[in-house]
């Protein structure tokens, strides 16, 4: 499992450190040992692009403070290794001298913004170290730094981030519009929050031991767990089980309207585990039709005993919709709320005030958007724990997980990141599938005590994992999907993380 901390939390670890090196005399010990961790990942980025360091040319982008220095003292090191190195000096006036004249003591080249620079052969440098902005930085990259990015990106130079990417908030993982896509980000000690909540432009991130204590994890650190992790927690049956001890599911969805939408989660369901599900609906003899194993019902009222409940999946919004989801909710089992479901809180919020068991509410970002009445989109982690905390001190038992490319899931405690790697799953019905999986998981009791995060989180896993299976089935780069091509990966997919 991943931990990512807070700006605050990193700052404090680093603090001993400095201290120390500052009492011994070497005031930059700390910043030479971060930089030569990004020499060192640098070289092996123009290794794997261009097939060797020697003769490679380096541009450092340099603002003020210590990321400048961490990239003015990691361009010395390449220079000594035979690297073409200059320095853009974005702040001249702030830029950290003892860093500058290491550079400049190997032979390094040093230019102001906008000036001309050596880009080598090619036409363009070979790759770029990008310190201008740190930990304290908020905000989209300003001139003259937004338009020296902009020309390299549009070059289709490669970007090395000193700790993150410029244009990227530390604590809430905002992107804003002017900011650097990094190839690699280069940290030291600990992972910066985000780092989990930014992973598609923070690329690949390599963590350097500069020496931090253990920090462990507070209200604020941010997780993303392990594909083994989940592997080794999916439930599977053993020499004693039968359908009902691995658990029953039922699922209130699906409508004439929307059929597929009940066939998409109920069969989900059935390929997350080995219990049985219960479909209640409409769409009864679609769902038979693709899985017979289900066990149909009339009506909520009529349905048998379940460990767990899913709805909303095309279910509709109208009074008997609500009628049913304030049925379900009285009955103290652990609920999935999705699609019509949300609509249906969103404009009866009363209605949550008749669970006595675990919520999981599942919003993509309109639907969050209908249920809070308008949010802080820069900050997606934020507004997620304010929703949540609110909703707690009104006494209603929710975790809310929020869909995007990076998925998060908050239970008022801790934030889970999970980023599949890829958005194959942004796709029409997936979201049914993935309300399905993390029905059947909650059913089983992958959580003890009623937890609902960790099947959520799983749920979430799995699901990204069979978009990538199914969007590679037609080889080469991969393809775009439907949902139920990501439905038919299920089984492949789990079988994936139960062999990671």
């Amino acid at each position: 499992m991943l931990r990512a901390h807070p700006v605050e939390a990193i700052r404090a670890a680093e603090r001993p450190l400095i201290e120390a090196a500052v009492a011994a005399g070497d005031p930059d010990a700390v910043m030479r040992r971060a930089a030569s961790g990004v020499a060192h990942h640098t070289a092996g980025l123009l290794r794997r692009r261009t097939g060797g360091v020697y003769g490679r040319s380096v541009v450092l982008l340099v603002g003020s403070g210590d990321n400048g220095g961490d990239a003015l003292y990691s361009g010395a090191i390449l220079r000594g290794r035979g690297c073409r190195v200059e320095a853009v000096l974005l702040d001249p006036d702030r830029v950290h001298g003892r860093a500058l004249q290491a550079l400049r003591g190997a032979g390094g080249r040093v230019v102001a913004a906008g000036a001309d620079t050596d880009s080598g052969t090619a036409g363009a440098p070979d790759v770029v170290i990008d310190g201008v902005v740190g930990l304290a930085g908020s905000g989209p990259l300003r001139e003259p730094a937004a338009a020296a990015v902009a020309a390299l990106d549009g070059a289709g130079v490669p970007f090395v981030a000193v700790d993150l990417p410029s244009g990227v908030d530390a604590d809430t993982g905002t992107v804003h519009e002017a900011h650097v896509r990094a190839d690699v980000t280069v940290t030291f000690g600990a992972l910066r929050r985000a780092h989990l909540l930014a992973s598609p432009t923070c690329g690949r991130v390599e963590v350097v031991d500069i020496g931090l204590a253990d920090m462990g994890s507070g209200p604020l650190t941010v997780r993303r767990p392990d594909r083994s992790e989940v592997g080794r927690a999916w439930p599977v049956p053993g020499p004693d089980d039968d359908k009902y001890t691995q658990g029953v599911v039922a699922i209130r969805a699906g409508s004439g309207r929307f059929p597929g939408a009940a066939v998409l989660c109920a069969s989900a369901a059935v390929a997350a585990t080995s219990g049985m599900v219960r479909y209640v609906g409409s769409g009864a003899a679609d769902v038979l039709a693709g899985r017979p194993e289900v066990v149909c019902h009339p009506s909520v009222a009529e349905a048998g005993t379940a460990q767990a409940w899913v709805v909303g999946p095309g279910a509709g919004t109208g009074t008997e919709a609500v009628a049913d989801l304030d049925a379900i909710l009285a009955r103290g089992r652990p609920t999935v709320l999705d699609a019509d479901a949300l609509t249906c809180v969103a404009g009866h919020p009363v209605v949550l005030r008749s669970a006595t068991a675990p919520v999981l509410l599942t919003p993509h970002a309109g639907e969050f958007d209908r249920l809070t009445g308008g949010w802080d989109r820069t900050d997606r982690p934020g507004a997620l724990r304010r929703y949540v905390a609110d909703l707690r001190d009104r006494g209603i038992p929710a975790t809310v997980l929020l869909k995007g490319r990076v998925t998060l899931v908050d239970d008022g405690e801790t934030t889970w990141s999970i980023d599949p790697g890829s958005s194959w799953a942004a796709t029409a019905g997936s979201g049914d599938v993935l309300s399905g999986v993390a029905g059947a998981l909650l059913a089983n009791g992958m959580g003890c005590g009623g937890e609902v995060a960790w099947p959520a989180v799983a749920a979430a896993v799995a699901h990204g994992e069979a978009a990538r299976i199914a969007a590679g089935r037609t080889g080469g780069a991969g393809a775009p999907i439907g949902a139920g091509d990501l439905l038919r990966a299920l089984p492949s997919a789990i079988s994936a993380l139960r062999g990671a």
